[in-house]
């Protein structure tokens, strides 16, 4: 219906208004007039009669729904929810004021619930029943997953005892051992973690690798010695830097290789005592090994008066040398002049045996003794040490002695040998090699003993 212009003049603005509202084409007629809704997180300023009595019902329904809420009361005034009573657990509390205050027309709760701390109403029977019957309930499904992880430990178990296959696979034993314990290891936590999920406990599951994952870190660096020595013996075992009963020298450490454990290298030493030397220290350690190439030179230092020729003491300690049967003659006996000192000079005697046939120490014990000799009887002085003392100006001269010519007696002559007879006396001498230590290595060896560790050293294996 068209309104005329003489109304709209003589009506108030705010008459005229919805009634121009009310005839536009384009809006749509209501019966009733529809209020704004406030905006998001705003207080209404008015409120309807009996909301207040609407919310307390509602949340004392819901309470009422729910066991642990039964002792719990709820008073509304204004929207203002205030919440009394007790509840067995601490968490009940917020998960109650959580609840009344998703109620719609909640202004805000007030939460004075308390925990109720007696026995009986904490509910502590009842939850142990509780508890009790669903742990009775799960038994059955334990038993299923229980029964699953001793399965597939099992299969892990025969898999790692197939002892030749591992043998074949692995370069020595002690390789196959380790992976035959990793296989075990695998299985077992792998029939773990398939139980768990089982019984649906997989966050546990989460939460004991996690915490073994950070016990590992700490083990590893508490045991940090121990891997170390680990890892090096399976170096060791790989690499076979010796064979048994070898001459071997490791750092300061001497003697003949016994065996070589998964924990340390036994030796024993040239005067019968057993010497454990940690792996780890083997593995970083410099190794001398006599035992592999038979030849091995000796030497030593003699010395002759200043005034000697030193050609000739070497060109005749050569000669002993080579007369002496134990000595090789390829490469043949070698002297050098080492230094001149004051009253001295320094010849350095070397000679070659090969240590099958020759004890190295005996060898070069009667060498010595056949050059000095040699050098001797050829005329050539072996001068001790010689002091020269120097007088202050004040102290008095002391008085001279005079001595006459026929006195003196005179110098000996110095003839030179051509082959001297020290080496004759040395030649028979025995110089075989002293194999009391090598035959006590192997009588070891050839009795097991029970209490000792696997030896970890390969004939088969070549050495690195």
């Amino acid at each position: 219906m068209a309104v005329s212009l003489a109304s709209l003049l003589a009506a108030p603005l705010h008459a005229v208004l919805p009634a121009i509202d009310t005839a536009s084409p384009t809006n749509t007629p209501s019966a009733e007039p529809t209020a704004a809704a406030p905006a998001t997180g705003a207080i209404a300023d008015t409120q309807d009669v009996g909301a207040d009595a609407r919310i307390a019902r509602r949340i004392e329904g819901i309470f009422g729904e729910l066991p642990a809420f039964r002792d719990v009361r709820a008073q509304v005034s204004e929207g203002v929810v205030t919440l009394s009573g007790t509840v067995p657990q601490d968490a009940d509390i917020a998960r109650a004021e959580a609840i009344a205050g998703r109620v719609s027309g909640v202004v805000t709760v007030e939460n004075r619930i308390e925990r109720d701390l007696s026995v009986s109403g904490s509910n502590a029977v009842g939850t142990l029943a509780d508890r009790t019957q669903s742990f009775v309930r799960m038994i059955p499904l334990a038993g299923v997953a229980l029964a699953i992880w001793a399965v597939i430990a099992l299969i892990g178990y025969l898999i790692a005892g197939i002892g030749a296959l591992w043998h074949r696979v692995a370069p020595n034993s002690f390789l196959a051992e380790l992976i035959a314990s990793a296989i075990r290891f695998v299985f077992v936590i792998g029939g773990l973690v398939v139980a768990l999920d089982v019984l649906g406990a997989t966050a546990l599951l989460s939460a004991v690798l996690g915490g073994a994952g950070v016990i590992g870190i700490a083990l590893g660096f508490a045991m940090r010695d121990t891997i170390e020595n680990y890892v090096a013996s399976l170096m060791l075992s790989l690499r076979q830097p010796f064979r048994a009963n070898e001459h071997v020298t490791i750092d300061s450490f001497e003697g003949r290789v016994i065996r070589l454990t998964s924990r340390a290298t036994v030796l024993m030493t040239l005067d019968g005592n057993h010497l454990r030397i940690p792996n780890s220290t083997v593995f970083k350690a410099v190794i001398v090994n006599f035992t592999r190439n038979p030849a091995r030179r000796f030497d030593f230092l003699l010395g002759i008066d200043a005034d000697d020729d030193p050609d000739a003491a070497r060109a005749l300690g050569r000669e002993t040398m080579a007369a002496l049967p134990f000595v090789l003659a390829d490469p043949p006996p070698e002297a050098r002049t080492e230094e001149v000192g004051d009253s001295n000079i320094v010849i350095r005697f070397l000679g070659w045996i090969d240590q099958r046939e020759t004890d190295w120490a005996k060898a070069r014990s009667r060498a010595i003794a056949a050059v000095k000799g040699a050098l001797e009887e050829g005329g050539f002085a072996l001068p001790e040490p010689i002091y020269r003392l120097r007088f202050d100006e004040r102290t008095p001269p002391l008085p001279l002695q005079r001595v006459d010519a026929g006195s003196v007696p005179p110098a000996p002559h110095k003839e030179k040998a051509a082959v001297p007879s020290a080496a004759a006396s040395a030649a028979h001498e025995d110089v075989r090699p002293s194999d009391e230590v090598a035959e006590m290595v192997s009588r070891e060896r050839r009795e097991p003993d029970q209490g000792q560790e696997k030896d970890l050293l390969d004939p088969s294996r070549p050495v690195e």
